[in-house]
């Protein structure tokens, strides 16, 4: 399909720089197959949903994962989005091009790098010396590396590091949050579990891949960077069991749904799954292990606009985000969210 299809226009004040405090008085648009949308809070999902129902949420954990150092007299930024191993990790550079296979970049409080090998994608594998576990190294020398929609008008401050953490973070290794499940506080998992609604936990590390726009002119042109995940096989066996009994899966972010349809089989089993998953999910793929999605409003032109409109239908979707930004809902990371049932 071709991208323009998927492209709105957003008002600036629209995005939002900072989260809704508490994070569960964000609103939250109901988004059904037919009829009306209508307009709620995030604190009414437990009305919202039906005793049984399941909701899947990811654990991953950002880590500080942006660095600013240099190359000699250079000014060089790297995000790192994706393990390689215990030393090693693929980065995003900027300023790339001042670097070469062999050089040390000096990040700041002593961290350094040793910049390894250029990707066919642009990106780097940069090699971390030393004894330290690399994620100690970061504590000391990085931050949250915040989408550019956010970064671009604000600096990151202290804030940030516990705003843009879920309270199921659990397992150091993304370099963007979960949104969705920012949304969440104890005292609104407590009313979910009143209503008799259980949850599932799973782990996709999502990389700063999730940021990147879409060049291309046709979706069939663009790929997608790939992301670890994990579910196991007791978790896996529950969500099967439910869908059996006639129970919804809710997928709590975009993150969790791609997670489980790269576990699902054409029979709509879930299955224990441990691994990369590139999938791309466009309109016309063909759902097999969700119900619905929680989800907050995405950017134009972006494979989570193609992955809710795959989910909804492309006009449903454009005429959901019309009454959204009518209604004036907050986007993006920081923003209200929409509950989709398809």
């Amino acid at each position: 399909m071709r991208v323009d299809l998927f492209d709105f226009e957003l008002p600036s004040e629209r995005i939002a720089l900072r989260p809704a405090r508490p994070r569960d008085a964000a609103r939250m648009l109901r988004v059904p197959s037919t009829g009306p949308f209508s307009d709620h809070g995030v604190r009414d999902l437990p009305r919202l949903l039906s005793p049984g129902d399941v909701l899947v949420f990811n654990d991953t954990r950002v880590i500080p994962a942006q660095l600013e150092g240099y190359r000699g007299e250079a000014r060089i930024g790297a995000t790192l989005h994706k393990r390689i191993d215990l030393r090693r990790w693929q980065a995003f550079v900027r300023n790339g091009k001042r670097i070469r296979p062999g050089d040390r970049i000096e990040f700041a409080a002593g961290v350094e790098a040793m910049a390894e090998e250029r990707l066919d994608d642009g990106s780097w594998v940069l090699f971390f010396p030393g004894d330290e576990p690399v994620e100690v190294l970061l504590e000391r020398a990085g931050t949250v590396p915040l989408p550019p929609y956010i970064a671009g008008k604000r600096a990151i401050d202290e804030a940030d590091r516990s705003d843009y953490q879920t309270m199921f973070a659990a397992k150091d290794g993304a370099v963007a949050a979960p949104t969705a499940s920012l949304h969440f506080t104890p005292e609104l998992l407590e009313a979910v579990a009143a209503a008799g609604i259980v949850y599932e936990t799973l782990t996709l590390h999502v990389g700063a891949g999730t940021f990147l726009p879409v060049k291309a002119e046709d979706t069939t042109n663009h790929t997608m960077h790939a992301e670890w995940g994990t579910i196991d096989a007791d978790t896996a066996d529950r969500l099967n069991a439910a869908r059996a009994a006639g129970r919804r899966v809710v997928a709590v972010g975009t993150t969790s749904l791609r997670l489980l349809e790269s576990a699902a089989g054409e029979d709509k089993v879930i299955r224990p799954f441990e691994g990369d998953t590139s999938i791309f999910i466009t309109p016309g793929y063909r759902f097999r292990a969700i119900d619905g999605l929680m989800t907050n409003f995405h950017l134009p032109k972006s494979t989570l606009f193609m992955l809710v409109s795959a989910l909804m239908g492309l006009e449903r979707m454009q005429a959901a985000y019309a009454h959204a930004i009518a209604a004036e809902y907050r986007f993006y990371s920081y923003g209200d969210s929409s509950l989709l049932l398809p």
